[in-house]
């Protein structure tokens, strides 16, 4: 017999449940650039080379910073 899996309830209210840190992420610097990121949200690792990985090292530590990229991820998918 299979283990039953939890029942996952969707949350309405919560539009970021289910999306990751990363896939923000490389959704933005897809349709944004990372050029135009830097514009609309003004922290280092947006200016000075670049990357997915070392974006997410700062975003995961420093909260303030995430909640503005989640911020524009909201925005840009609407």
């Amino acid at each position: 017999m299979k283990p039953k899996r939890p029942r996952i309830t969707p949350q309405i209210n919560n539009p970021l449940h289910g999306v990751t840190l990363a896939d923000i992420l490389e959704y933005l610097v897809e349709n944004l650039g990372w050029e135009e990121m830097g514009n609309h949200i003004k922290i280092n690792c947006f200016h000075s080379n670049p990357s997915i990985k070392s974006s997410l090292r700062f975003l995961r530590r420093t909260e303030w910073a995430r909640k503005k990229v989640e911020q524009l991820y909201l925005q840009s998918i609407d």
